[in-house]
């Protein structure tokens, strides 16, 4: 058996009424959310740099960037 490294792996993070939601990037979250649910469209979203510590937020939502930090995993 050989050793993987740790995958890290990016995650989208929207915070909605009270409510947290995990998407893969910001493409599943814009194709799950329209416009006018979270007040912002994909192509703006796309040109920001949304990061942990730089949120997007508006009166509607916030979104942040993380990283899903995994095990290591033995193969």
């Amino acid at each position: 058996m050989t050793e993987s490294k740790k995958q890290e792996r990016a995650i989208v993070h929207l915070e909605k009424d009270g409510q947290h939601y995990y998407y893969g990037n910001l493409k599943a979250l814009c194709d799950h959310w329209n416009k006018d649910a979270i007040g912002v469209s994909y192509s703006y979203l796309k040109n920001l740099n949304i990061q942990e510590d730089t949120p997007y937020s508006n009166s509607k939502c916030v979104i942040r960037r993380g990283i899903l930090i995994t095990t290591k995993r033995m193969r």
